[in-house]
């Protein structure tokens, strides 16, 4: 049964809208003032608010533009006792589906009832088809298929319909930006502003403006008002990369904002108020932080209700092929290059590097041999030297004075010569084919 809130100071005129409205087999929900129309909201879903333009604590017009604002899908028709232009005007720019004059036919309402019935159902359909099509949009553009990542992802996805703030783990450059963003993405604040902001790339008073804003004349140089990262992610999501680093006085204010909504900008006495989703990431072990009071407990707390761990590379080596495919594809396009494959060496190098750097090493890596690389295949001549000696059998690295190590460099040059053609490979370097049989297998070409 669809659910209509009434919200109207005059008790006969509100029960008898009532009574005409439940006698069309609709649920009626009545409030007299806005404070209680907060309520029922709250309470309930409700299909659509009919609403009273003069209220006892407030203006339905600015009502409807909070209530827009909160609840974007909602239908709201305005009634009021003498219409007026300039509030029919504001009233429909603020999004109200239509705006009448109270007691001027009661028989317009129920028509008016199912018109905006059917526009609130259609954008609810709009809306939870474009949150799948995010969700979708926002995950798939996580390379890799490996276990590790997949439960990592199989997280993010859970919390994302949330507003409860996330705290991602990992090394340096294992994607915890990205994820960020995917979450935000197929969150319910997706159409609103994504901001990131990394701790460590500012000292404490730049990131207490760049965060918070500040009054002008708040310092010298503040000619003007400034809005901080907070307000400009307002209804949205803010990013804040390495938690770890904030100075204590910006984690107390932080904490300040997570308990209350609000805070105070530089050189102001009065707060204000935000409505955004904190999302936070370090590569540092905050308990040992606390410990030794660099972070403070009670944010850690705030910060942690939900904890995702990203996997460092090397513990997902089944997904390098991936992405550094993915990467090379992304700047061969930028440099203007046919880069059609990579070499089976080629990604053998790659596994069997540590990748301390994580993804964002192995990028720098693809970058460097597609600018290097003139034909249409990346091949181990592009790759650093030291990720050309790695042994990928165990793992080491030969010295690259070795015999062994010059000759596995010239065995893997005369191969790519030869495009894989064993026969011809071994007539080249003037061996038995079952003498380079043994070698691809000692050397794992």
């Amino acid at each position: 049964m669809k659910k209509i809130l009434i919200v109207d100071d005059e008790d006969k005129l509100r029960g008898l809208t009532a009574r005409v409205i439940r006698l069309e087999g609709f649920e009626v929900v009545e409030a007299g003032d806005i404070k209680s129309a907060w309520k029922k909201l709250e309470q309930s879903e409700i299909d659509v608010v009919l609403c009273d333009v003069k209220l006892p604590d407030g203006n339905g017009v600015e009502f409807l533009k909070d209530l827009k604002d909160k609840y974007p899908v909602q239908e709201v028709i305005l009634l009021t006792a003498y219409g007026n232009i300039p509030d029919g005007v504001q009233a429909i720019k603020n999004g109200a589906f239509d705006y009448i004059t109270k007691g001027d036919d009661n028989n317009k309402i129920i028509p008016l009832l199912y018109k905006a019935l059917e526009k609130g159902e259609l954008n609810r359909r709009v809306v939870n088809l474009e949150k799948q099509l995010g969700e979708k949009r926002s995950f798939d553009t996580i390379i890799g298929k490996s276990k590790p990542l997949q439960a990592s992802i199989d997280l993010a996805r859970r919390v994302a319909p949330t507003d409860t703030t996330v705290l991602l783990l990992g090394e340096t450059g294992t994607g915890k930006e990205v994820f960020a963003q995917s979450i935000h993405l197929a969150s319910n604040r997706s159409k609103k502003s994504f901001v990131a902001v990394n701790c460590a790339a500012f000292g404490r008073d730049l990131l207490e403006s760049e965060m918070f804003g500040h009054k002008a004349g708040a310092f010298t140089g503040a000619i003007r008002d400034k809005k901080g990262l907070f307000e400009e992610a307002n209804n949205g999501t803010i990013f804040l990369d390495e938690i770890g680093e904030l100075a204590p006085e910006l984690q107390a204010k932080l904490l300040r904002v997570l308990e209350s909504g609000e805070f105070i900008k530089i050189g102001e006495t009065h707060p204000t108020k935000v409505n955004v989703r904190l999302i936070t990431a370090t590569h540092r072990d905050l308990q040992k932080l606390i410990e030794t009071g660099e972070f403070r407990s009670d944010l850690y707390y705030r910060l942690s209700v939900f904890q995702i761990i990203l996997p460092a590379l090397r513990e997902r080596i089944a997904d390098i092929e991936a992405l550094a495919t993915g990467f090379a594809t992304q700047f061969a396009l930028k440099a203007n290059k046919k880069i059609r494959s990579l070499s089976p060496a080629f990604i053998k190098a790659l596994e069997g590097n540590d990748w301390k750097g994580n993804i964002r090493e192995l990028k720098n890596v693809i970058e460097r041999s597609v600018i290097l690389t003139d034909g249409a295949a990346l091949d181990v001549e592009s790759l650093p030297f030291e990720l050309r000696q790695t042994d990928n059998h165990g793992g080491k690295s030969m010295s690259a004075f070795s015999l062994a190590s010059a000759e596995k460099l010239h065995l893997q040059k005369v191969l790519n010569y030869t495009k894989g053609n064993k026969a011809e490979a071994a007539r080249l370097l003037e061996i038995g084919i079952a003498t380079l049989y043994r070698k691809i297998e000692e050397y794992k070409l």
